[in-house]
């Protein structure tokens, strides 16, 4: 078991960067003691990613996100495949262009990837998540290059070449819940998750969780 977060803001959102990531990381804390880490993303801005070993106590205080930041993408790992002593396995994870986070285990991943002839980001990688990744880079996105990968999901990613875009996505066995208020969209592995963020925040969301296959 791992956990996901993360939000899109429009650029002109009063909402803290900060605050938020704060909020969301704490609620997803108890989903991973491994490694954790975050990245961010200002309005035609690169993506910017940051690692450590250990529970989200290990970042909690020294997250900092830029106030022009209009997506970030938090994690706390779990680790099933590809030790958390090689950093490159620990989330969020880049292939190329992509840059995402996942919570679940994909089964074929070495499959998928010699399939298509991927070399991994680093040659010490072994982590599963990463034939996500790869495959969304190869896809252009595509949401239908999801169907290859067996195994339990909800994920999130974030592509250079699309600077206006944070993907979302659910397979089976993994939860993933939105909420929304005005200029402002945030996602998490739980509904207390957002909670925590509306108590932060003071504000009130429009929650839901998404479906299996969205």
């Amino acid at each position: 078991m791992c956990g996901i977060a993360g939000y899109s803001l429009s650029p002109d959102s009063p909402v803290g960067r900060t605050l938020a990531a704060q909020a969301l990381l704490a609620g997803i804390a108890e989903r991973g003691a491994d490694a954790v880490g975050y990245a961010s993303r200002g309005s035609g801005q690169g993506i910017t990613v940051t690692k450590l070993r250990g529970g989200a106590s290990a970042l909690l205080d020294e997250i900092a996100v830029p106030q022009d930041a209009v997506h970030a993408l938090i994690h706390v790992r779990d680790y099933t495949k590809g030790r958390p002593e090689i950093v490159a396995n620990n989330h969020p994870i880049r292939h190329g262009a992509v840059v995402g986070i996942h919570n679940g285990l994909i089964e074929n991943d070495d499959e998928l990837l010699e399939r298509y002839g991927i070399e991994r980001e680093e040659p010490e990688t072994t982590v599963d998540s990463e034939a996500i990744f790869a495959l969304m880079e190869l896809r252009q996105n595509d949401p239908r290059g999801l169907a290859e990968l067996y195994g339990a999901l909800a994920t999130a990613w974030l592509d250079e070449r699309d600077s206006n875009t944070l993907f979302l996505a659910r397979g089976v066995a993994r939860p993933l819940w939105i909420g929304h208020v005005d200029g402002a969209l945030f996602f998490a592995s739980t509904r207390r998750a957002l909670a925590i963020v509306e108590a932060a925040l003071r504000t009130r969301l429009a929650a839901r969780e998404v479906r299996e296959g969205r």
